[in-house]
């Protein structure tokens, strides 16, 4: 692209960022450029490229591209969502007290409580639509407030900016998990947040064929020191998925649109619709988060979860669906439905999942770009049966 890039629109900079046409060979789509190790002209001279874990052209375009749609001044691509926290973490040491929302991935909660706790980092889960009580506990060792917002899958909305400068306040830094959103509806890092994770599996990718992770930083020493985990721990994806991820983000901004509209239209049937007990989707008027994510961000997202009132009730739900699919992930162009407490969640304790409301009777629906009238007649016969 000629100019700065930044100046393009979001669609213009999805499909080009990072991404001119291969200098060799002129092809418009990012070559995957499949090898582990690279020729050196001579000792100590080479192109920029020596080994595949440190460097790779496909993994680079990947990484200028989320830099790019987030605003951010670098992206860094890992193996998976968690891969991308996991290198995250390495940034803090035995001592350091991170905040974090209360509802996040149940993936999160786990790598948190049950591996680094072990590590001598120690984590407050508080409920991150209360700025008091992340104020309240920020201590003098907090070191990062990790936010996810939406979250997963109880939807609450976190103010970000108002969060993050009651962390800056701390001198600890901001991470927010973008998943739910993408770039295209909400951009964390303009709201004041340092870093920005996303599981590139769901959204992003948007095809449910690949397995990809992405952190993109808003300052230089986080980014320093994301390269440095990326060479030292290994992390990182194939070529393959990095090609996959940037074809997926080309149709990002069409496709969220579709989402959305389609997330809309299916909630506002849920909400009217007797065997339903309650709807949370932050694009219905009396969320609770409406408001804010109205402020924050472009968009709804197409997240929705609903509170059949019993597990029994649940069940049949789930196994009436025949357009919808029963699986765990979310993101993807086919629409999903799935059981939080004993799927997403299974691995937070029974105890901890009753405190944050994700009891046996939720369902979370991850609403894909299908025709709607479809998707309104296949909930519409589930719903029948409940």
């Amino acid at each position: 692209m000629k100019g700065n890039p930044q100046d393009l629109g979001f669609s213009t900079r999805a499909i080009h960022a990072g991404q001119p046409p291969d200098p060799v060979t002129g092809a418009v789509a990012v070559p995957i450029y499949q090898t582990s190790t690279y020729v050196q002209e001579a000792l100590g001279e080479h192109k920029g490229f020596e080994y595949a874990r440190l460097h790779n052209p496909t993994r680079d375009a990947l990484q200028a591209n989320i830099a790019s749609l987030e605003r951010g001044i670098a992206g860094h691509a890992f193996a998976s969502g968690m891969a991308a926290i996991s290198a995250l973490m390495t940034l803090f040491k035995s001592g350091d007290h991170i905040v974090v929302s209360r509802n996040v991935y149940g993936g999160t909660y786990r790598l948190f409580s049950k591996i680094l706790e072990r590590y001598g980092l120690t984590f407050t889960w508080v409920d991150a639509t209360d700025l008091a009580a992340i104020e309240g506990a920020m201590t003098d060792s907090t070191r990062m407030l990790f936010l996810e917002t939406p979250t997963n899958p109880m939807m609450e909305v976190t103010d970000i900016a108002a969060a993050a400068a009651i962390a800056h306040a701390r001198k600890a830094i901001v991470a927010v998990d973008n998943t739910f959103l993408s770039p295209y509806l909400q951009r964390p890092l303009e709201l004041g947040a340092d870093v920005v994770i996303h599981s590139a599996t769901k959204f992003l990718n948007g095809h449910s064929d690949t397995l990809s992770g992405l952190l993109v930083s808003a300052r230089p020493e986080e980014a320093e020191w994301f390269t440095f985990a990326q060479k030292s721990a290994g992390g990182v994806p194939s070529p393959f998925e990095c090609f996959l991820v940037l074809r997926g983000i080309k149709t990002l901004a069409v496709r969220m649109d579709r989402h959305e509209a389609n997330a809309k239209a299916i909630a506002r049937f849920l909400v009217d619709h007797p065997k339903v007990a309650r709807v949370l989707y932050p694009g219905l008027p009396d969320h609770p988060g409406h408001a804010i994510q109205k402020r924050q961000a472009s968009g709804f997202g197409s997240m929705i979860t609903i509170d059949m009132g019993t597990l029994e009730a649940a069940k049949a739900l789930l196994k009436g669906v025949r357009l919808m699919s029963l699986a765990e992930s979310l993101g993807g162009v086919e629409s999903l439905i799935s059981h939080p407490a004993t799927m997403t969640h299974a691995s937070v304790e029974p105890e901890e999942r009753k405190k944050l409301g994700i009891t046996d009777s939720l369902v979370r629906l991850s609403v894909g770009i299908e025709d709607v009238e479809d998707l309104l007649a296949d909930l519409d016969h589930a719903l029948a049966g409940v």
